[in-house]
């Protein structure tokens, strides 16, 4: 092993850099603004260090032209994007599920910059994302994220360049997905709140000099705060069991495009 660390190939090397690089980039927890540039960048070279030697046998021998190895390197950072971007496009459930809650709620309108998102969202939406992502680090799941990413070596191999057509299906698969768990899990407040509406409606019509707004509001955001809590748990578990069968799908050459 000391004998190939010193004979590394510098080409190499910058080849597995850019997939890796390129995913550690988009992978959650991983490409947080909460870590600095200088920490990601040091633990991608490190993996892409360590991985290089084990990698030998996939990459492709150095190109003779400059134009070839531009393209090589392209086609390794669009592979590394994708494969950090499925990660993220599973964590975007608990962004809907939040979302959803917070509207029904009448919370949509509290924002907060959400730390996995990178952006502004309701607070529901964020504190679901920080619970996701906490889940993903204490249950070693990142360790998954990682072994996808070396993996994918066995499926897309260096120099034949991305399956662009079979990666932008299985990404609108995996959205579709991710939207529709979303929407599952909000499911119980979801019909809470529509049953409210439509009794909150049928008493405003019976009881016209009723204020409904001052009336209804308060038991409108109690109910749902109280629902929200007593099934988060369950939506943590059932977020975890689908992201962590996301990720098996992603390791392993005959894992990737299965269950379309």
């Amino acid at each position: 092993m000391l004998s190939q660390f010193i004979n590394l190939n510098l080409f190499a090397f910058l080849i597995v850099f850019c997939r890796i690089g390129a995913a550690f980039s988009m992978l959650p927890g991983f490409s947080s603004r909460q870590v600095t540039m200088q920490a990601r960048l040091i633990f991608a070279v490190a993996v892409s260090f360590l991985m290089t030697p084990l990698l030998m046998e996939f990459l492709p021998a150095e190109p003779a032209s400059v134009s070839v190895l531009v393209l090589l390197i392209m086609s390794e950072i669009v592979i590394g994007l994708f494969l950090g971007l499925i990660p993220r496009v599973f964590m975007a459930a608990l962004q809907t599920t939040g979302t959803l809650v917070a509207m029904l709620a009448s919370l949509s309108n509290m924002f907060a910059m959400d730390t996995v998102s990178e952006q502004q969202s309701s607070v529901l939406a964020g504190y679901l994302g920080i619970i996701g992502l906490t889940l993903v680090f204490v249950t070693n799941t990142h360790h998954l994220m990682l072994q996808a990413v070396v993996d994918s070596y066995a499926l897309f191999v260096p120099a034949e360049g991305p399956m662009i057509a079979d990666m932008t299906d299985y990404l609108a698969h995996r959205v579709a997905d991710s939207f529709r768990l979303g929407l599952q899990m909000s499911s119980p407040m979801l019909l809470a709140g529509l049953a409210y509406y439509l009794g909150i409606g049928i008493m405003g019509r019976l009881m016209p000099q009723l204020p409904i707004f001052f009336f209804g509001m308060p038991i409108q955001i109690s109910l749902q705060i109280y629902l929200f809590a007593i099934s988060l748990t369950t939506v943590m578990m059932v977020f975890m069991q689908y992201y962590t069968e996301g990720i098996y799908n992603l390791i392993g050459a005959e894992g990737l495009f299965v269950g379309q």
